[in-house]
C-alpha cells in the first residue's frame, strides 16, 4: 500500500500539472466571466451561479494545462521555462495525464447539470473542443493566441446562456474584446520563450508579430490592448453605462501604459511581469462593471 508520503507525492506533482500553483491563468479566464455574469444578471448574480462559473473555471483551467502538457511533452523539455514540468520531467505518465484531464471534465459538466439546456451544452461541447485543441495549433496556425482568447472567452457566452437563456449580440462584443485581450497578454508571455520557439519550430504571435511588424512588434501589442479598450467601451456604451465603467476602464489602460513600459526592451523577466500583471487590467474593468451596477439608482 502506497505511504501517506508517496501520496501527497503524487498530489503534489499533480497540482502541478494541473497548475494550481500558478493561478494567474485561471484570473485571465475567471475575469471575462465575471464580466458576463454580472451583465447577464444585471448586476445581480445568484450565488449559485456565481459558484458553478468560478469552479467551472478553476476545472476547466487545470484541464486545458493538463491537455496543453500532454500535447507539449515532446517539446517542453527543450525550452528552458517548461522544461521542469511533470510531463516533460517524466515525473507523471501521459496515462496519468489522461486520466486526470478525463476525471476534471467530468467533474465540471456534473457542476453545469442544474443549469443545463442544449443550448449550455452545446456551448459546454464546443469549450471542450476549444481547450482540446488549441495546443495543436502552435503547429500550424500563425497567431494561436487568437484562439487561445476563444477559447479563455468562452465562458463569456455560456454565462449569458445559463442565465439569461440565449446569447444576446453584446455577448459576441464582449468575447471580440476578450479575443484582443489574450492576444496582448499572451504574446507578453510568448516573447519569454521566443528564442525556444523559433528554435523547435512552435508558432506564436511573438514571432508573427516580429515577422510581419519588425521593430514596431511591441506597438502591435499595444495596439491589440486599444482594439481591446475600444471593444469595451463599445459594450459600456451599448448598455448605458456611466462613470464608474469608464473610471474601470481609465485604470485598465494606465495598466496597459504599464505594460508597455515593461515590454519594450523585450526583457525576458520584464515581459513574464507584464504578462502576470494582466490580472489587474481584468479585475480594473471588472471593477468598473461592478461599481457601476452598484451605484445605479434602484428601478422604480
Amino acid at each position: 500500500m502506497p505511504s501517506f508520503a508517496h501520496i501527497k507525492e503524487r498530489l503534489d506533482r499533480y497540482e502541478k500539472l494541473m497548475r494550481l500553483d500558478k493561478p494567474i491563468g485561471i484570473l485571465l479566464l475567471l475575469w471575462p466571466t465575471l464580466w458576463a455574469v454580472w451583465i447577464a444578471s444585471d448586476g445581480r448574480p445568484a450565488w449559485v451561479i456565481l459558484a458553478i462559473f468560478v469552479l467551472g473555471t478553476v476545472l476547466m483551467r487545470s484541464a486545458g494545462c493538463v491537455i496543453n502538457d500532454y500535447a507539449d511533452r515532446n517539446f517542453d523539455p527543450h525550452v528552458e521555462r517548461t522544461k521542469s514540468r511533470p510531463l516533460a520531467a517524466g515525473t507523471v505518465t501521459p496515462r496519468e495525464a489522461f486520466v486526470l484531464c478525463a476525471f476534471l471534465v467530468v467533474l465540471a459538466f456534473l457542476l453545469i447539470l442544474p443549469l443545463l439546456t442544449p443550448l449550455l451544452l452545446g456551448l459546454a461541447v464546443a469549450a471542450l473542443f476549444l481547450a482540446a485543441s488549441y495546443p495543436f495549433t502552435k503547429r500550424f496556425f500563425a497567431v494561436p493566441q487568437a484562439y487561445l482568447g476563444v477559447a479563455f472567452g468562452f465562458g463569456i457566452p455560456m454565462a449569458f446562456a445559463a442565465i439569461l437563456g440565449r446569447i444576446p449580440e453584446i455577448a459576441w462584443w464582449l468575447l471580440a474584446a476578450n479575443i484582443f485581450w489574450a492576444l496582448a497578454y499572451d504574446t507578453e508571455y510568448a516573447l519569454v520563450d521566443i528564442e525556444d520557439d523559433r528554435r523547435i519550430g512552435i508558432r506564436t504571435s511573438a514571432l508573427t508579430f516580429q515577422r510581419f511588424f519588425g521593430r514596431f512588434d511591441i506597438a502591435a501589442i499595444m495596439l491589440c490592448y486599444g482594439a481591446t479598450l475600444a471593444l469595451l467601451a463599445w459594450v459600456g456604451w451599448q448598455l448605458g453605462f456611466g462613470w464608474p465603467y469608464a473610471l474601470g476602464l481609465a485604470a485598465a489602460a494606465t495598466i496597459a501604459g504599464y505594460h508597455y513600459t515593461l515590454i519594450r526592451a523585450r526583457d525576458r523577466m520584464r515581459c513574464f511581469k507584464a504578462f502576470l500583471h494582466n490580472n489587474w487590467f481584468g479585475a480594473a474593468v471588472f471593477a468598473g462593471i461592478a461599481a457601476d451596477y452598484l451605484l445605479r439608482s434602484p428601478k422604480a
